[in-house]
Formats: structure tokens, sequence, C-alpha cells
């Protein structure tokens, strides 16, 4: 529950179990420099999966317009859709930032978040505001239909398969870079392609797909840049492609998502578009910002410059 009975102006969402519990571990340092920079605050533990979205959204609709994220990108990720289910202000009136203290804290490194806990609340009270893209997904969960809203990045194929892996060694309390890459190799040996049909805009792929991203930001995996070209506010995904290739040249070209040169592979191919639909056989998984969600058939919208956040230093 929240240090006073009143509101105050900005409001802590904490996920006590991101990056192997440092959310809990170092919530008093970082509740102390909050004091320290004279931020007036209230604050709230998210107690399982899935809170912090009601949590969002019952302090919205309770007036609060400024929310801080303590936590990683699912957190985030959270808070983004609890801002979008409710319905009494738009989504351009809240303001969202961030400590980060995750396992990838991709969505912070895409926009210049510091890791020191004293520099991410300085560049707090700072407000360096950036009206950014939200992507919203449409995809299947058995015979049910579902939505969510993401603001980093959605992987469906080969991506899909590491992350659900990844997240039953983080309920299990096992999480870092180093587990996430062994992940990736491991899956490499059970995974095959997939037939794909894609339609962009209105434009029809077809493809026998290893893999496919689709981003608003750069950033997943802990510092992979499968869509590295992505702008986060342009109004537009960029979707990364990967053809069936043999497993060895998968495991030559993996340097490839490190220094951003993947779309330069000749078996991978770069699109952007607004609406993107995806089918598959046999049936496609998908993840966004790290979390699973479902299957095709899928459909992805964005809406252009939803959702304000506070970004650091961009050295412009």
């Amino acid at each position: 529950m929240g240090k006073s009975g009143n509101i105050s102006e900005w409001q802590v969402i904490v996920n006590p179990n991101a990056g192997k519990r440092k959310g809990q571990k170092d919530w008093r340092l970082i509740s102390d420099l909050l004091t320290s920079h004279d931020i007036e605050y209230d604050y709230y533990f998210t107690k399982a999966k899935h809170h912090a979205i009601d949590l969002s959204v019952d302090l919205i609709n309770s007036g609060s317009r400024k929310l801080i994220v303590v936590g990683g990108d699912g957190t985030m990720n959270e808070v983004v859709n609890g801002a979008f289910l409710q319905k009494i202000i738009p989504t351009t009136d809240i303001t969202l930032g961030m400590i980060t203290v995750g396992t990838g804290n991709d969505w912070g490194r895409m926009f210049n978040i510091p890791l020191d806990y004293d520099s991410a609340i300085r560049t707090l009270k700072n407000e360096n505001i950036f009206l950014q893209d939200t992507g919203v997904i449409k995809f299947y969960s058995g015979t049910d239909v579902c939505k969510r809203y993401f603001v980093n990045i959605a992987g469906l194929g080969f991506d899909a398969l590491v992350v659900q892996r990844s997240n039953r060694q983080k309920e299990k309390g096992h999480s870092s870079k180093a587990l996430y890459f062994w992940t990736l190799l491991r899956s490499l040996l059970s995974y095959r392609h997939t037939s794909t049909s894609i339609e962009i805009d209105g434009k029809k792929i077809k493809n026998d797909t290893f893999t496919i991203s689709l981003g608003i930001g750069k950033y997943s995996g802990g510092g992979m840049m499968q869509t590295p070209g992505a702008i986060a506010d342009d109004g537009l995904f960029e979707l990364t492609l990967v053809k069936k290739m043999r497993k060895g040249e998968i495991i030559r070209s993996l340097r490839r998502l490190y220094n951003g040169t993947i779309l330069e592979h000749q078996k991978v191919e770069g699109y952007t578009g607004k609406r993107i639909i995806i089918d598959s056989d046999p049936l496609i998984h998908v993840e966004v910002d790290g979390e699973s969600l479902g299957h095709s058939p899928i459909e992805f919208d964005i809406v252009p410059r939803s959702i304000k956040i506070i970004q650091g230093f961009t050295g412009v």
C-alpha cells in the first residue's frame, strides 16, 4: 500500500521479483534515493503476474497521472496495458518513468535509462518526455481471441520458443543474459521452420520461416538487435523475417544480432508497416516484451505516438 492517505505526484509500482528479486532487495535503497531527490511518491508492490495491470488501472482511475515502474520490460508492459485499459483519460495524459531492475532491460536500453539508480532518478526528475508508439496485437489462445498492447518488440517462431523456455527458468529463480543465450542454443536442436503467410499493409509474402521479429524498439534478449532500424515514434513497425536456415549457419550468424548487421544476411528480409497479419502452418507462437502469449493467426496494428515516457539523455 502507499505511504500516505493522499495521492502523491508520483505512484511507484514495484515488481519485487524482477531481476532475480532485485526489486525487493534494492527497494530500500531506491526508496531512500527517491526521498533524497525530493520526489513525492506512494508505492505498491505487485503480488502476482498481471497485477501491475490492475494496479495501474486503479491508480489512474483514482487520479494518478505519473507512474514509475521499478521492474523490467514485462512490468513496463503491464503498466502500459493498464494505461490503455482505463477509459477515463487519453493515454497521452499519462507519464511513465522507469527504474530498471530487470534482467534484459531492453526497453530501458532503447531510451537510455541509466542502470545506476541515482542517475535513473535524476532522469525522472529531468522529465525529458518522448511520445512513443504502441503496438496492439490480437492473437489466439486455443479458440479464444485475445488482445494485448506492447511498447518494445514481438517475436514469433523460434524467438517465441526461446522466450517461453527462458520464462520457465525465471519462474524457477534462474535468470541471466548467459542463461538466455544458452537456452537459445539448446532450442536450436529441436526447433523446425514454419510456413508463414504475412500481409504487410496489403502486401502478401509467403516463406518457410525460422523466426520473425516485429519492433517498435531495437533491442531484445538483453541487447540483441533483431530490429536494428526501428524508430519508436514513426508510426511503423519494423519487421525482420529470417528464412529457413541450416543450424550451423544460424550459429555463425548470431554475432549479427549484437552488431546490428542482421538485415545484411542474404536469408534475412526487412519490412516496415502499420498493419501486419501473420498466419502459419503449423501454428506459430508469439511473445511480446518478453511475455509468452498465444498463437496464430495474429494481427498487429500500430497506435502512433500514444504513450508519454521519460527518456534518458539522447546526446542531441
